[in-house]
């Protein structure tokens, strides 16, 4: 054994002293190490929350990244690596739970209140300008003579106007009916509607064709007549026009060439009295 030289026994027991001195301090504190002074200060921000604490967090963990990163500190490296991860993770949290906030939907706008008595004034007036429609036509000598197809009902298209309109006015009433009768008066008049459009597409596709040349060659000269009447400024000329295009009508009406209607017999009788204005 080697011999201790004066003054190294002295050394020997300061160093034991010391040993014996931090062992006590260990077992005081159970045996833990205390926490760095660091990550408490990284923890607080992350904490208390908030948009002013994440921006602290934010700004010191920079701070520490960047002295890490001079002094070459490992463990403030990770604190700070760590403290940037909470940061942005809070963040996320926050941004979750506001967009699962449950926004009220509103109110689905509120239907309008059904008026049967205002549905049935609206058809009931498309029926009565269908009507006008048809009177105008049955009253114009002109017209007929354009379109004597929509004047015969021996025309399966015209004979089916004829039975539609004549349903749809026989359920025309002047109040408003039951909501069945209601019904019915409304389907009668989209017939009615259908009937005389289809009518009036085949009349203009017949025209004069069905005629043979004699009669059609009547038909014009009866049309010449009528415009002459109704542009001439002398009433004996007028007079005259009319008087000679009732006369070739009605032999074309009782020959069964053209189906005059009845209105439209009284206008060229009214005009040959000198009754019908130009």
């Amino acid at each position: 054994m080697p011999r201790v030289r004066p003054g190294q026994s002295a050394a020997f027991a300061e160093g034991r002293r010391l040993r014996e001195q931090a062992e006590r301090r260990r077992r005081r504190h159970g045996g833990r190490h205390p926490r760095s002074p660091w990550l408490l200060l990284f923890a607080v921000p992350v904490i208390a929350g908030g948009a002013g604490a994440l921006a602290m967090a934010t700004i010191f963990s920079i701070i520490v990244l960047g002295v890490a990163i001079v002094a070459g500190s490992a463990p403030l490296l990770v604190a700070g690596a760590l403290t940037f991860v909470a940061v942005h993770r809070s963040r996320r949290h926050a941004a979750l739970r506001h967009r699962s906030v449950s926004v009220p939907t509103p109110p689905p706008p509120a239907r309008p209140v059904r008026r049967p008595d205002l549905e049935w004034g609206k058809v009931r007036n498309r029926f009565h300008a269908l009507r006008s429609a048809y009177a105008a036509f049955e009253c114009d000598p002109m017209e007929v003579l354009r379109l004597p197809a929509l004047a015969d009902v021996s025309v399966p298209s015209t004979a089916r106007f004829v039975d539609a309109f004549a349903e749809a006015q026989a359920l025309d009433t002047d109040r408003f009916p039951p909501a069945s009768h209601a019904a019915a008066f409304e389907a009668a008049v989209d017939r009615a509607e259908r009937a005389w459009q289809a009518a009036r597409e085949a009349a203009q596709r017949i025209r004069l064709s069905g005629l043979s040349p004699a009669e059609r060659a009547t038909v014009e000269r009866v049309i010449k007549l009528l415009t002459t009447a109704r542009d001439s400024d002398s009433d004996p000329e007028r007079l005259a026009a009319y008087s000679r295009a009732r006369s070739e009508l009605a032999k074309l009406d009782r020959a069964g060439v053209i189906h005059l209607p009845p209105t439209a017999a009284a206008a060229l009788d009214a005009a040959a009295r000198g009754a019908l204005p130009g």
